[in-house]
This record gives C-alpha cells, sequence and structure tokens, in this order.
C-alpha cells in the first residue's frame, strides 16, 4: 500500500470526510483491521481565505508548493490536494515535487464518462466555476461540455460556501436554495452535477435531485484509496 500525502485545512471540516472516506475505504477493499497509510500537511484556512479574496495568488501557489514538499518529505508517495479551488496552482505543485498529484477534476471526469454523461453542470466557489483551471480542464483534456449557474446564483453558491459551510454551518434554507440551482441546471441541459467544492456535499447530495450527483470530495478519497492500492495510474 502507498502511501496517501493529503493537503488539508480548506477547511478541516471536509478534511475529515476525506481521512473518513479514505480509511472505510481501505476497510472495505482489504478487510479486517486494515486503514490507511497517510501523511497529513494542514494549513490554517484563515490566512488561505483572505489571500484568495485578495487575489494573491502568487502567494498562495508558494504556499501550495511548501505544502506538497512537506507531503514529499514526511513520506507520501503521491499528492492529494483537498480542496477544489486550489487546484488552481495544481500544475505549479506537480512541478515542484517528485512524486505525482492526483487531480480532483481528473477523477471527477473519469466517474462522469463512466455514466456516459457529456453536459454537467459545476457547483463550487467564484474561482471554480468562473476560472479556466477547472472547466476548462475537464472541457479540455476530458471533452466535457461544462454549464456553470448564473450570476445571482454564483454568487450565493460562493457565500454559502465561505459563510457558512466552511465553519460546518448547515442551514435548510441554503440547502433549499442549492436544490434550486441544481435543479436549474438540470433544465439547461445538465445531465448531472458536479458538487465541486468538498463542503458542498455536507449540504446537498444524491438524494436531493433526480439527476446523477458527482461528490467530489467522495470520488476524491476513493480514487486515492484506488491509487493507493494500484488500482488506479494517477496522470499528470
Amino acid at each position: 500500500m502507498k502511501t496517501i500525502g493529503l493537503i488539508g485545512g480548506m477547511s478541516w471540516e471536509s478534511s475529515i470526510e476525506y481521512y473518513r472516506i479514505i480509511n472505510q475505504e481501505v476497510r472495505k477493499k482489504l478487510e479486517g483491521l486494515h486503514s490507511a497509510k497517510s501523511v497529513m500537511v494542514s494549513v490554517d484556512f484563515a490566512e488561505i481565505e483572505t489571500l484568495q479574496h485578495a487575489g494573491e495568488w502568487v502567494a498562495l501557489t508558494a504556499r501550495m508548493i511548501a505544502a506538497a514538499r512537506q507531503v514529499q518529505a514526511g513520506g507520501g508517495d503521491f499528492v492529494v490536494l483537498c480542496t477544489n479551488t486550489m487546484h488552481k496552482m495544481a500544475d505549479a505543485m506537480a512541478a515542484a515535487v517528485d512524486i505525482p498529484l492526483l487531480h480532483i477534476a481528473d477523477a471527477t471526469a473519469a466517474r462522469i464518462k463512466a455514466r456516459g454523461i457529456t453536459t454537467i453542470g459545476l457547483l463550487g466557489t467564484r474561482f471554480t466555476m468562473e476560472e479556466d483551471f477547472y472547466k476548462g480542464r475537464l472541457m479540455a483534456k476530458h471533452g466535457l461540455n461544462v454549464l456553470i449557474p448564473d450570476e445571482n446564483e454564483r454568487a450565493d453558491v460562493h457565500r454559502i460556501i465561505y459563510e457558512e459551510l466552511v465553519v460546518g454551518d448547515i442551514r435548510p434554507e441554503s440547502k433549499a436554495r442549492y436544490v434550486g440551482i441544481m435543479r436549474h441546471l438540470v433544465q439547461r441541459g445538465a445531465q448531472g452535477v458536479i458538487l465541486g467544492c468538498t463542503e458542498i456535499g455536507l449540504l446537498v447530495g444524491q438524494d436531493d435531485i433526480d439527476a446523477p450527483v458527482f461528490d467530489t470530495t467522495l470520488i476524491h478519497a476513493q480514487v486515492a484509496v484506488e491509487a493507493a492500492l494500484g488500482e488506479y495510474e494517477i496522470k499528470n
């Protein structure tokens, strides 16, 4: 079994889910008392969030590279960045270490294409929904057509993530808003919806709409286990 190198804390609410899912998957696959071999570098999300909204992406890239190097130094065999938004600097991180990075969009795209889906809706932070580092990768590398919510919907999706979900504040009215946005994406032609922020799965899930839902936290963690056990090849 390879050692999974986790970069967490963005937020720790979802990092906990990664650790839980990864160990549950190892137990399911290997049975008995088996658990995952892992190391984690966890950052202070307050500092990260401030830099994100200030547009300080160069500084954030330096921090993520430092974290990836810590993971490598700690014995991680590959990097799992436990956040969608910070995959904005995934290529720079992968280039700075000698171990591969398991890209969350690649893992998710594989699951989407396995279902025969070609048009997918995307929820996430404004950075994830509006910039090309994520949806552009889904389109260019994986041939998917990506739909994002309209402007007012994107504002609410982003606000709920940063004001509520990252601090574990789960509100019924926010769930209803997300479900409405997901249904609107389906009405516009999405054959499924990506929960493209690692906290969104704390609020909504497959039971909330009829179309397939792709929870990136769950998928990323499951594929990390597959990679650790030699069942999945990471290609950067």
